[in-house]
Formats: structure tokens, sequence, C-alpha cells
């Protein structure tokens, strides 16, 4: 395949030890599991073992990061804790410290009722503060958010952290009125999307990873198997014949009933109904595809 030469090559320049053979071997066992099972599919196990392939592939660094993979704003999960906001009558604050990590936001949340019929009272929000360190800095920054200002029940407040933070720490200082007794808030961090990078040697075979844990959800034995023989065909190293310095792939047929077009079919079909970013990857792949077939 075209990126096996550079799959190996990139491993060995950046110095990394990344088990290439062993994930290509996994791809192969999810095609044999898939093979012989009959709705007894152990989809747990092999989501683990993919996820685990996939950090690889994306060379997981020891910090938590990837060296062929970032964040974008764009929601992929959340952290949310709720706290009672004492009242104060000498503008002493409650304190409510919440923790995550890559996440960019932070949001306020008022629910309208602290019980099942009693109604939430108002609290004033004196300020946010969060500690925190971006994806590529050993630094710790700290940014103040300042707020002043009443947040009334059934109401929310963003506030969005400067940067991706790889880990942060959010303060919310607040109180609410003595005669009103407390009130009920909710701190909220919104967890950064991990995208691949198109440029990775092992987009490709992510791709096909992530197809698989698709299929394991819809139990689509036919997509599992394509895509798993695909990811093992990607990852497998092409040893250049010894004294010659030309390397050639196999050349692949591409006539319009090969097994190889309908696979590549069924991977970019697959993409097309993922993320934003997949959908990109298979529209690159269907272009690639054509040209392929109009030079045969």
């Amino acid at each position: 395949m075209k990126y096996a030469i550079a799959l190996f090559v990139t491993a060995s320049a950046f110095g990394q030890s990344i088990p290439i053979a062993r994930v290509a071997e996994d791809a192969r066992v999810v095609d044999r599991v898939a093979e012989v099972s009959k709705r007894d599919l152990p989809r747990d196990l092999l989501k683990r073992m993919l996820d685990q392939d996939i950090d690889l592939m994306r060379g997981k660094r020891n910090d938590g990061t990837y060296q062929y993979a970032s964040w974008e704003r764009l929601e992929a999960g959340r952290v949310e804790d709720s706290f009672s906001i004492q009242p104060s009558a000498d503008d002493k604050f409650t304190k409510s410290e919440v923790r995550g990590d890559f996440v960019y936001r932070v949001v306020l949340d008022m629910p309208s009722r602290r019980m099942l019929v009693t109604r939430n009272r108002p609290i004033w929000i004196d300020r946010v503060e969060i500690d925190y360190m971006p994806l590529n800095s050993p630094t710790t920054k700290t940014q103040v958010a300042k707020i002043g200002a009443w947040l009334q029940p059934g109401q929310l407040k963003p506030v969005d952290i400067d940067d991706v933070a790889r880990q942060a720490t959010v303060r919310v200082f607040a109180r609410t009125e003595q005669k009103t007794g407390y009130g009920n808030l909710n701190v909220t961090l919104i967890k950064a999307k991990i995208f691949d990078n198109p440029d990775s040697p092992y987009a490709d075979a992510v791709a096909s990873a992530k197809a698989i844990e698709r299929g394991l959800e819809h139990d689509d034995v036919n997509s599992i198997r394509a895509m798993a023989q695909r990811m093992a065909s990607d990852l497998q190293p092409q040893v250049p014949v010894a004294h010659n310095v030309e390397v050639s792939a196999p050349r692949v047929d591409v006539t319009p009933a090969s097994p190889e077009v309908f696979a590549e079919l069924q991977a970019i079909e697959d993409l097309m109904t993922g993320t934003d970013a997949e959908k990109r990857q298979g529209l690159d792949r269907l272009h690639q595809l054509l040209r392929r077939l109009r030079s045969h």
C-alpha cells in the first residue's frame, strides 16, 4: 500500500515505539472474530482493543496529547457538578471548584428549581478563576473572568477559556442574598473534540478503525470485516529488495468488479456517515478512486 513505507520510516524517525505490526495483527483478529461470530460479537472487548490501537496510531504521548491528532473547539463531552451557594451578609463568597482535561469552555447554569417544587434563588456570580495548562505549553496560566452580575433561575452564562486546556481547575465565587436562602448552581466544563491530522501516515488506518467501531455498534459484520481487512493491509510494511533503491507497491486491480474497489467504496460510505473530518476524508478518497478508474 502507498503508505506502508512511510509508516515504517516515520515511526523510526521520531524514535517512537509504535508496534504497528501488533496493530495490524489486531485488525486481522477483528476480521476473524467477526467471521466466526453468530450474534455473539464481543463488542466491548473489541472496542477496547481498537481504542488502544487508535491511541497508538495517533502517537499518544505521556502527557495525553498526540503526535498525529489535535483538539478543536467542538463539544465532545462534559464534566458537570452541582453546588449549593450559601447566602452571605458580609459579601463572603462560596467557592465552587471543578476540574477537567482537554476543555475549552465553562458554562454556569442556573436550574429553575432547587427541588421538585421549590423555585431556585438568584445567585450573584462575582468571578470565575481558571488555572489551566495549555495544550502545547508546560507553563500553567491563570484566567480571571469578572462576571459581577445576578444569574436568574433558568439562565446560563458561558465563559470561554483562552486556550484549549490540557488540564484545568475552575473556581466560581458566588453568593445569594441572606433573606432568600441558598441557591443551586451547575458548573459544566465542555470537552474539546479530537481530530486526526489529515497528513498523518496512519490516517487511513485510524479511519478504518473508527469505521469498525461504528460497525460494532450496528452489528454490521460485512462492514467490520471489510474495514478490518483494509486496516491490516494499510499497515502491512513493504520490505525493499536488497541493493535496490527502488521500491514499488503491487499494482491493484481497479476494475469496477474487483474486490478492492468494492472494499474502497465500502470504506468511503462509512466515512461519509461519520464526522465532518471523516466526510472530508471520504470525499478525498472518492476522488482518488475515480482518478484510478479513469487511468485504468
